[in-house]
């Protein structure tokens, strides 16, 4: 530390408050004679009394211990180190956001699942807009099922094989329960003519 450059530093900050050494000397229970040995770099503030000048000036305690305005540098340190508190952050959130996710797209084909089976059901009944509401909600389903895997890959959360594997279970399922919904429909419209 370059006490001299220290002692300059706290000069000028006095002097742009316009305090005299005494004044200055008040405000911090000190002598006047301690301020003068400061500014002239001969001694230096306790710690203690370096954060309470760096809070009175309004200024950062890197800057008093440097004796000069902040420079690039320091705005570089700390632009980084909030840089990397912001990425903490950002990260910690993303894996609240991506739970969120994996949650929603678990519980999406699960409904599709099952509402493909209870429009089987309602397939197997007598009413012909019953059975076009299933064949129609069937392709929807299956549409909505191959996008919201298509979701889980793009996230990377399953391996582009369990993708395949997932894709092909739930086309599957999807694929029956379709064939089976259409046929019924199709038997049912045969009966009627």
């Amino acid at each position: 530390m370059d006490q001299k450059k220290i002692g300059l530093f706290l000069r000028e900050l006095r002097n742009e408050k316009n305090l005299s050494q005494e004044k200055l000397a008040e405000e911090f229970g000190v002598t006047s004679r301690s301020i003068s040995r400061w500014e002239n770099g001969n001694t230096m503030p306790d710690i203690s009394i370096i954060i309470e000048l760096a809070d009175f000036y309004d200024v950062d305690i890197r800057e008093i211990i440097h004796g000069e305005r902040k420079s690039e540098n320091m705005d570089k340190e700390l632009k980084d180190t909030l840089v990397t508190v912001a990425d903490y952050t950002n990260n910690e959130n993303g894996k609240i956001m991506q739970s969120a996710v994996n949650m929603a797209i678990i519980t999406s084909v699960l409904f599709e699942i099952i509402t493909l089976i209870i429009f089987y059901f309602y397939s197997l009944s007598d009413n012909l807009l019953l059975n076009l509401a299933a064949i129609v909600t069937s392709f929807g389903v299956l549409y909505s099922g191959l996008s919201v895997l298509r979701l889980f890959e793009m996230n990377e959360k399953i391996s582009k094989k369990s993708h395949k594997v997932l894709g092909i279970i739930l086309v599957c399922v999807a694929l029956f329960l379709m064939i089976v919904v259409i046929g019924n429909a199709i038997l049912k419209l045969i009966h009627l003519l």
